[in-house]
């Protein structure tokens, strides 16, 4: 897939950068069928920001195109399985050796 489909997000994702990520979010799924995010650089993400993405995964669902998470930071890892939330993004998680432990 060409590196235009892929938004990568390297600030947290947090209320406070919440209304700028709302815009890049929306404005790259505007301007791509199948968008890849690329979230290993986010080290903090709280409920404003899973609210950012749970919107985007519908908002591509309602225009008929794709929203994957092609890579996850711990951070947002721990708060998509917290919330019990990993089927409803359906995106496959790679668990590095040094993550396993």
């Amino acid at each position: 897939m060409p590196a235009e489909n892929r938004l990568t997000v390297h600030e947290d994702m947090t209320i406070y950068h919440a209304l700028d990520l709302k815009q890049r979010l929306m404005g790259a799924l505007e301007a791509n069928t199948n968008l890849e995010l690329d979230l290993a650089q986010v080290s903090e993400i709280d409920t404003a920001g899973l609210q950012l993405l749970i919107l985007t995964k519908r908002e591509a669902a309602r225009l008929n195109k794709a929203m994957t998470i092609v890579a996850h930071s711990p951070a947002v890892q721990q708060i998509i399985d917290f919330c019990q939330l990993t089927a409803f993004f359906g995106d496959p998680v790679v668990i590095t050796v040094r993550e396993q432990g």
